[in-house]
């Protein structure tokens, strides 16, 4: 299997601003951010506040997604 680089394709400089940020921070801060909204929306749930909770609970996703794609970032760089 020979895998190569895309080089057709260049990031605009605003994505390479952000990721060079991103970059900074460690994934297990969106790990973190990922348990800890899980962690409230459970307790919004025990708390009853049922609408609460389901909003804070889909923020896990969105955080796990943007450590995976920080990650990404970290090993293979920008353009």
């Amino acid at each position: 299997m020979n895998i190569t680089k895309n080089t057709s394709h260049q990031e605009g400089e605003m994505t390479k601003a952000i990721e060079n940020q991103t970059a900074k921070l460690p994934s297990t801060v969106y790990l973190g951010l990922a348990l800890a909204s899980m962690a409230i929306s459970l307790g919004l749930k025990v708390a009853k506040q049922n609408n609460r909770a389901l909003f804070v609970g889909q923020w896990a996703a969105p955080f796990l997604i943007m450590g995976i794609y920080n990650k990404i970032v970290k090993v293979e760089g920008n353009d």
